[in-house]
């Protein structure tokens, strides 16, 4: 049958256009909102390693944010090409974010432990993962337009509103349920995976009639291949991180774990002098010796509790070492001790050579655990104490910086009669003399008298106490208890001798330490840098 001209010449109509479901944009929406929790986990993710491996973490803090969202802003403009192919391109993005974040914790601690160019390749992670993240917007919203036509400012309304609320729980679900869980290393591996899943599958899932065959396929067998990566990592990652770790500490590490709260390393060897070193340290400090921590404990306890003493309170201190001392005194009726980390008080009764060193301290009857914030713990606090030892790791945060502050000291009052004794590790005189004398002169300025010792711990060098009753008059004496147990370090002699310090340690000219200016953190970051 023949055709005439007009036939030949007639365009064919065009398809029909395609039309999406409610569930369609619903399932948009709910990328949307995964993409944008998984990507603020990658965010503080990079932000608490960081914390975690070089301290300073407003620095960090600082660090990571800034970089992001300027590669965010890089991201957004290097998009606009692909906009044209914004389901391709949208699933391409996901399956290099899902690789790229996923593996970020690992890349930076390797990078820590093995090449020591941590803050460079801080620096390139975080502008890698703000790039792809950045790249998100602009092909999310031309998808959304494609499923319905709105108004610009109504469709933007729309995706940021789920954007900041799957923010909301990205930024709860990592210290709530992925540190716990799984850890850094892994949690950001399961991140990924589901960043993988949620940002091209759903998306193929929705625009399926879209998108070639050809092109499904590829990206399909791209996501595979990324989450087969992962669950590889993810089967490896402990021997990995064991690995990685053991290259940050000269001797064999028994245990380690991440908290919330910090990282927590012990490692054991044998000392010189033929016996075990215990060791623990904390975000990479140590925090004692096992061959010469009773120098450094018998200092910080036993001059405090010259006086009445039969309730203590011990902030800090969760090994429980400083409480071994204090229970051997026999008229001690009760001992409260407050640390912010289960996980440390958790440690120190049932790891068996913690337990074995702090003589099963925390299973005495007379003593009462609390895992608490110390500043928050005194606000509410109900009862006094006769004498309280303040035995916190060095200010060399803001959280741990707000501990020496005069609004701490001053908070302390509440729980102290007036003639109770108080006495606070002040850190190495030697070492970080700015950030000892500045510690001494926080508490003078928070209404105490003080008595500045010193003593020398082999492990540490020289380090420092303050010994403070509240009040004015005359600084407290430094002795012990005429009924003091037998001690291996201290006498009398010793503890003359500490209160001389030599010419080039004397006071310095500093500042006390408020939380509204955190002197003590600054002296303490800039004199701690080049040890």
């Amino acid at each position: 049958m023949g055709t005439t001209l007009l036939d030949r010449t007639t365009p064919a109509a065009p398809p029909p256009p395609v039309t999406y479901s409610r569930a369609a944009r619903f399932l948009l929406l709910f990328s949307v909102f995964l993409c944008a929790a998984c990507g603020l986990v990658y965010e503080l993710a990079l932000t608490a390693l960081g914390s975690y491996l070089i301290g300073n973490s407003v620095m960090q803090t600082s660090v990571v944010i800034s970089v992001m969202v300027f590669a965010m802003g890089i991201g957004s403009l290097a998009a606009k090409p692909l906009q044209r192919r914004a389901v391709g391109a949208f699933a391409l993005v996901e399956t290099l974010l899902a690789l790229a974040g996923g593996l970020s914790v690992l890349v930076l601690y390797v990078a820590f432990a093995w090449l020591r160019i941590y803050m460079p390749a801080m620096v390139v992670v975080s502008f890698l993962v703000g790039l792809l993240i950045g790249a998100e917007i602009p092909l999310l919203m031309t998808l959304l337009q494609r499923i319905r036509r709105q108004e610009a400012g109504s469709a933007v309304a729309d995706m940021f509103a789920v954007d900041y609320i799957g923010a909301l729980v990205g930024g709860l679900c990592f210290p709530l349920l992925l540190l716990p869980a799984f850890g850094q290393l892994k949690g950001a591996l399961v991140v990924g995976a589901v960043n993988a899943v949620a940002g091209v599958i759903v998306v193929l899932w929705i625009f399926r009639r879209q998108t070639r065959r050809a092109v499904r396929n590829a990206l399909l067998t791209g996501v595979a291949a990324v989450l087969a990566v992962l669950g590889s990592v993810y089967v490896l990652a402990d021997d990995i991180e064991v690995t990685a770790r053991q290259q940050l500490y000269r001797d064999p590490i028994v245990h380690a774990e991440t908290t919330p709260y910090q990282d927590i390393v012990v490692t054991r060897s044998t000392a010189f002098t033929g016996e075990q070193d215990t060791r623990l340290f904390l975000n990479g400090d140590l925090q004692f010796s096992s061959v010469d921590e009773y120098r450094y404990h018998e200092a910080l306890v036993h001059p405090a509790l010259s006086k009445k003493r039969s309730s203590v309170l011990i902030l800090g201190g969760g090994d429980a070492l400083a409480l071994r001392e204090v229970l051997r005194y026999d008229d001690v009726e009760k001992v409260t001790l407050v640390d912010l980390d289960p996980a440390m008080t958790r440690l120190a009764r049932s790891f068996g050579p913690l337990s074995e060193l702090n003589g099963d301290a925390l299973a005495d009857p007379r003593v009462t655990a609390v895992n608490a914030d110390a500043f928050n713990w005194l606000r509410d606090a109900g009862q006094r104490f006769d004498t309280v030892l303040i035995d916190f790791p060095d200010p060399d945060t803001a959280a741990l910086a707000k501990l020496y502050s005069v609004e701490f000291y001053h908070l302390l009052k509440h729980v102290l009669k007036p003639e109770s004794q108080v006495v606070v590790q002040g850190g190495s005189p030697f070492f970080a003399p700015k950030s000892y004398w500045s510690i001494a002169k926080t508490i003078g300025t928070a209404g105490y008298r003080t008595t500045e010792y010193q003593v020398d711990v082999p492990s540490f060098g020289n380090w420092g106490y303050v010994l403070a009753t509240p009040g004015a008059g005359a600084p407290p004496p430094l002795r012990l208890a005429k009924d003091a147990p037998p001690l291996r370090f201290l006498d009398d002699a010793v503890l003359e001798a500490a209160t001389v310090f030599p010419v080039d340690r004397r006071p310095q000219d500093v500042r006390a330490s408020t939380l509204m200016d955190p002197m003590v953190l600054e002296y303490t970051r800039h004199e701690w840098q080049n040890y």
